[in-house]
């Protein structure tokens, strides 16, 4: 979309968006980030699903990839609060087809390290010595398998979360957690460009108000139609 359009068509729908909204979609803003991405390869549990866009959008993250080979990626309302209103949500599911290859390659293109997580992996990074210098995209797997095999052989690292206990692995809602808060943390303290540009923000501010301005496509098309009779005159 032309950026002049796209200005004018935010400023027409902030008529419609609360001041308090306007105010706090600023302020998210902010602290958004595309730095940072999360991959989850054929997640089942709905709470699971649920929790994990929570957390991300709690925590800045604006996008999720979600890769369906064998299960339908579905969430919860009563767990998500809203938060899938907020992020952009990719899915990766052709029938048949590579979606883990799919995705990365899609991911790779865009300049993102491939980081898998796994507590099997002996050459792994820890939280601390993870390579923040460029955008990460952190693949995580199912609750049972963890991440498939084909997503191991792509990866261009791996991250162990620490653990001391008997159990072998955390809970994957878990796991998306504590990776992100301390990855999050780690990107606030430095100088690194994780931070939205503002052509990105005002891309997000269009789309943020179109999803909570309601028959926001009619207001638009009657915007545009006397915007094209004024240009006429």
């Amino acid at each position: 979309m032309d950026p002049r359009l796209r200005d004018e068509l935010i400023a027409y729908l902030a008529q419609f968006v609360t001041p308090n909204k306007v105010q706090k979609i600023r302020q998210v803003l902010e602290n958004r980030t595309y730095y940072v991405t999360l991959v989850l390869e054929d997640i089942y549990q709905p709470q699971n699903a649920s929790a994990t866009i929570r957390t991300a959008e709690c925590l800045g993250v604006q996008t999720l990839h979600v890769i369906e080979n064998r299960n339908e990626f579905r969430v919860s309302p009563k767990v998500t609060q809203g938060a899938a209103k907020w992020i952009t949500l990719f899915r990766y599911n052709e029938p048949g087809a590579d979606n883990t290859g799919a995705c990365v390659q899609a991911l790779r293109s865009q300049g993102y390290q491939i980081i898998a997580t796994s507590p099997n992996v002996e050459r792994s990074y820890s939280l601390d010595t993870l390579p923040l210098e460029r955008p990460m995209a952190f693949l995580f797997g199912n609750e049972e398998e963890g991440l498939s095999p084909r997503a191991m052989e792509l990866a261009d690292g791996y991250l162990r979360l620490p653990m001391y206990g008997f159990t072998q692995s955390y809970n994957i809602s878990v796991s998306v957690a504590i990776t992100l808060s301390h990855v999050i943390e780690a990107l606030h303290r430095s100088d690194l460009p994780w931070r939205l540009t503002e052509e990105e923000k005002a891309e997000l501010t269009l789309e943020w108000y179109r999803r909570i301005v309601r028959r926001h496509e009619l207001l638009e098309q009657k915007y545009l139609e006397e915007r094209q009779a004024r240009q006429q005159r």
